[in-house]
């Protein structure tokens, strides 16, 4: 990227949106000015421009949320910016997981056209179980609790996947087989690996 090539505004301001790289949910919409984005490059982190400070604001320096950038990109009049990053932590200062939690629209009466919607649906809310870890929350413990134990409880799933399958159990095989599923989409959530990536490998398999 070469900094140059941006359109800031008259203000020296171009908005910054922010994407978790994973479940690619819009996680907030901010500024950078040219200071804030170079910073971002060398840090590897989300610092931003204040405009009701009037001062750089580095995500995460006191709440600790931070974000890892993993890519920024810019759009065909070069004045936005989409910054991709792993969030560690709520990207909104009221603790939610993305600014964008509120909705205009009806959700529920959407007509569903993608059969696979759930695994977009269930990625978004590992993403949010795992940068706010709410209390009570099944996911939350097993991100608290890390790798080992989520890949033991993958493994258990996987034998009861094959348990089902001996047993020529349809149903049986579909909910546990659902339970396996679940745990390693836990488990890529929590080793930062997007879903995208594992099909990508798929694709990528299947073309040759």
């Amino acid at each position: 990227m070469n900094i140059e090539e941006i359109e800031f505004d008259d203000k020296g301001l171009v908005p910054a949106i922010v994407q978790d790289v994973r479940s690619k949910s819009v996680l907030t919409l901010a500024y950078m000015n040219k200071e804030s984005l170079k910073k971002t490059l060398e840090m590897g982190e989300t610092v931003f421009y204040s405009r009701s400070r009037e001062e750089l604001w580095h995500k995460g320096e006191t709440s600790g949320n931070t974000q890892t950038v993993t890519s920024i990109h810019y759009d065909c009049d070069q004045d936005a910016l989409l910054v991709q990053v792993v969030p560690d932590g709520p990207a909104c200062h009221k603790g939610d997981y993305s600014c964008f939690s509120e909705s205009l629209t009806i959700e529920e009466a959407a007509p569903k056209e993608n059969r696979y919607e759930i695994l977009d649906r269930l990625v978004t809310l590992l993403a949010d179980r795992k940068a706010t870890r709410p209390e009570g929350s099944y996911t939350s413990k097993l991100f608290q609790e890390g790798v080992d134990r989520i890949a033991k409880k993958i493994g258990e799933e996987a034998g009861e996947v094959i348990i089902a399958a001996k047993n020529d159990d349809p149903e049986e095989l579909s909910m546990e087989s659902a339970d396996l599923l679940f745990h390693l989409l836990i488990l890529l959530t929590d080793r930062n690996v997007s879903i995208d990536q594992v099909l990508g490998v798929l694709e990528e398999r299947h073309s040759k």
